[in-house]
């Protein structure tokens, strides 16, 4: 028998890792498990999948199957530290501990998602991330550290990457844990930061080589440091630690020292090419503005997402990995991006700017929830005679995660022919779980001005209920609290035609939603509308992509022939 060799020089008894694909595939089309096939009229054209289970409204289950995927991605072999890689095709395993990177991103989630959504999580999981974010803060210097897979013995090797991770930890610890070692923790960070970096001279490398830190340095200051803002604010909101918002604004203003700019332009060799850091960093400046309450700050965002954004983002909220030069995989994607640009979104609608919300809207019903991993039918299974847990139920534990789709499905067109492996990095599901959070928050809110329905999904609160016109006949809203009502529509609805019963008076149309100023209690408003069928074409980096809408999700989708889609084919 042959011996495969897969990632980080893996054998895998068995078939090389493409034949073993072929060879299951075949056998699973045999049995009926690829479910769904949609085969091509040309005479001898390739099988191709179409998904099942492709979720484009229910935000909550998302979390929860998300919420499932990341309590089971511990390295019971590497003191529990969670795995970072994820692979599915040609082969399927877990790799890459990172203690650095991936808890932050769980306990922001997980902890946020009990918050937002309801949805317990096992203590003992939320233990085994707090010791292992801990772990990573206990080498040389306060920072979240990692052994780089293996290669040292405890954490030294510091990135100033990471950083942001770690205070996403310290902050969930702190706010929803009441964790004083956390706070201990990050205080010592952030004053650690303005030891060691200043906006003029960056990092003192040297000095934290000497004291025993194995660094890599960022690939540009957006990149690095700058993708701190956020937690730090949310650290300031939890805490009112003023290190926090001090060193936030620091950084803030070294970000609008030639990258975010008032004209919202993108320069890739300033910013450099790492999409996520952009788009976080975008975010992050979001957050602050909205803290702070800084308008002209909120102005340079505003500006980038109008301007510099579309370089790196289309109309559905896909998010290129790489901001430029990835002409060899021009539609793989990142779900991260997609996060922060729909975080970003929320962030200007609830400053007034409504088509925000409808774009926010638009990514969550076309992209977000539908690039989910819920079918998992097509993932191989590893041979694994030894037992080891890189190839224990890999699909199983990788089901509800998220990573680096196309618009139109899971695999590039790139990948057909085996070119690169297909990933599912755990750090991801972390990240978009923490944006859907946000999602659930501002889906509806109620303050002094009264309820606001912004997102147009089932949602319940102890204020509001709201009925979606995508699940049900017609939009509802049932208003629980007295108090004024703001029930945004969609800018391609008119107003004008919409039927509405169950209201007492009548709605004034204003900024992009209908105002009610009494309406009644406990009794549903309906709104009756069609939603709209249109069609749009999505300007990739090598082809046009076709996409029909009905409303604000995608009734069909061009897909060039690709494998694994979500969407009826255009």
């Amino acid at each position: 028998m042959c011996v495969a060799t897969g990632h980080n020089g893996r054998r895998y008894d068995g078939l090389p890792g493409i034949a073993k694909w072929t060879v299951i595939c075949a056998f699973a089309i045999w049995q009926g498990r690829i479910h769904a096939i949609q085969e091509s009229k040309d005479e001898g054209a390739s099988v191709m999948t179409r998904l099942t289970d492709v979720n484009t409204t229910d935000i909550i289950g998302s979390i929860e199957m998300a919420r499932n995927a990341m309590c089971s991605i511990f390295d019971p072999n590497g003191e529990d530290v969670p795995y970072f890689r994820v692979a599915v095709l040609p082969e399927a395993y877990f790799g890459i501990p990172l203690e650095s990177h991936v808890p932050g991103r769980h306990l922001n989630a997980l902890l946020n998602a009990e918050d937002a959504a309801g949805l317990d999580v096992d203590e003992e999981i939320i233990e085994k991330f707090t010791n292992a974010c801990f772990y990573s803060y206990s080498g040389p210097a306060p920072f979240p550290l990692d052994r780089d897979d293996g290669k040292y013995e405890s954490p030294v090797v510091f990135n100033p990457h990471h950083i942001r991770e770690g205070f996403h930890a310290l902050n969930a610890l702190v706010e929803y844990r009441g964790s004083e070692r956390a706070e201990e923790i990050a205080a010592a960070s952030i004053a650690a930061v303005l030891e060691y970096w200043d906006p003029e001279n960056d990092w003192d490398y040297d000095r934290l080589e000497r004291e025993g830190v194995v660094v890599q340095r960022s690939q540009s200051y957006i990149s690095g440091v700058a993708r701190a803002i956020g937690p730090l604010v949310k650290y300031n909101r939890t805490t009112g630690y003023a290190p926090a918002l001090d060193l936030a604004i620091v950084l803030k203003e070294k970000c609008l020292d030639g990258y975010y700019t008032s004209d919202g332009s993108f320069d890739p060799d300033l910013f450099g090419t790492h999409a996520h850091s952009v788009t976080c960093t975008m975010s992050s400046l979001a957050q602050l503005a909205d803290l702070t309450q800084d308008s002209t700050l909120m102005g340079i965002v505003k500006a980038f997402y109008d301007n510099g954004l579309w370089g790196m983002r289309d109309e559905t909220g896909w998010s290129r990995e790489q901001a430029v030069g990835n002409s060899g995989r021009p539609d793989e994607g990142e779900m991260n991006n997609t996060g922060d640009i729909l975080e970003t979104a929320l962030i200007l609608g609830r400053w007034g700017y409504t088509d925000y919300l409808h774009d926010a809207e638009r990514i969550l019903r076309c992209h977000l929830l539908p690039s989910q991993l819920r079918d998992i039918s097509w993932i191989p299974t590893p041979d694994n005679p030894e037992g080891l847990d890189t190839l224990h139920r890999v699909a199983e534990r990788t089901q509800g995660a998220w990573g680096f789709p196309t618009p139109f499905g899971h695999q590039p067109l790139e990948q057909r022919d085996g070119g690169r492996f297909m990933r599912f990095n755990t750090d991801v599901v972390g990240g978009t779980v923490g944006s859907l959070c946000e999602a659930l928050r501002e889906a509806t809110r109620f303050d002094e001005a009264g309820h606001w329905v912004n997102l147009l999904f089932d949602h319940e609160t102890p204020e509001v209920e709201v009925q979606s016109a995508y699940t049900h006949s017609a939009l509802t809203v049932r208003v629980k609290t007295p108090g004024p009502l703001f029930v945004r529509m969609p800018p391609w609805c008119d107003v004008g035609t919409v039927q509405i019963s169950g209201a007492t008076d009548t709605p004034r149309s204003t900024n992009g939603y209908l105002f009610f100023a009494r309406p009644p209690v406990n009794r549903a408003i309906t709104f009756r509308y069609d939603l709209l069928e249109e069609e749009i074409v999505l300007r990739h980096v090598t082809r046009d992509i076709r996409v029909r809408l009905r409303g604000d999700e995608v009734a069909a989708m061009e897909n060039h022939g690709a494998d694994l889609t979500f969407f009826e084919p255009l």
